[in-house]
């Protein structure tokens, strides 16, 4: 838990903010900003095969607690959080490796994740938002985490470079304009990651984002035809 701070106000850049953005919308955001708004906003929820499995990887995570291995301290079910982004969540584990030249412990994330590595960056950048969290929290800098794939059975170490700092901090602030303004983004074209999403059926991408101008042309010539049969 974040300590609370006495003097919090026009200094303080979460002050003036709403409630945190889980550190959960952010990968949602990436794969799709109107999933993540379906979910986070709009609070709709529906699983799937998918979203099963990931479930069952994280019941171990979820149960918390900690222990030491080799010197190096590992705490399950951390929560974590960032003022300055307003962000925070439950990280699945955080290793503390004990520092080479000076006292201390350096962070390092790991998430847990079904399937194996996807083409696209939502599970790095969730990861990254975790590491953020902590190098506000402990102020140690966090140069690295790990993604543990189910299907792979392997860490896969994710350096937080600059550019996915950069690629975090802009899907933070995506999805901070979608909790201020309270608007679920309109989906633009079916793409073929919509099969995988467990929300298909509830968002229906292929009639909402129809131009209301070709619906109404279809409605029009129904009409017309019907008028025109005997």
């Amino acid at each position: 838990m974040l300590p609370a701070r006495e003097n919090a106000g026009k200094d303080d850049p979460g002050a003036e903010r709403g409630e945190p953005i889980p550190l959960s919308a952010l990968q949602h955001a990436v794969y799709c900003l109107r999933q993540a708004a379906l979910i986070h906003v709009e609070r709709v929820w529906a699983d799937n095969r998918f979203t099963a499995e990931g479930n069952v990887l994280h019941a171990v995570a979820d149960k918390g607690g900690g222990r030491m291995a080799r010197g190096v301290r590992r705490v399950m079910a951390l929560a974590i959080a960032s003022r300055q982004l307003n962000i925070s969540g439950i990280a699945d584990v955080v290793e503390f490796h004990p520092m080479t030249d000076a006292n201390g412990e350096t962070p390092f994330p790991i998430e847990y994740k079904r399937g194996k590595p996807k083409p696209h960056r939502a599970d790095e950048v969730q990861l990254c938002a975790q590491a953020l969290c902590l190098e506000e929290m402990t102020g140690s800098a966090v140069p690295e985490g790990a993604l543990f794939y189910a299907e792979t059975k392997r860490r896969l170490v994710v350096p937080f470079d600059e550019g996915l700092r950069q690629v975090t901090r802009q899907v933070i602030g995506e999805m901070q304009a979608v909790f201020d303004s309270r608007e679920t983004p309109r989906p633009t074209v079916r793409r073929e990651r919509c099969r995988a999403c467990s929300l298909l059926e509830l968002c229906r991408p292929g009639i909402v984002a129809r131009p209301v101008k070709v619906w109404r042309g279809r409605m029009l010539d129904r009409l017309l035809a019907e008028e025109a049969s005997p």
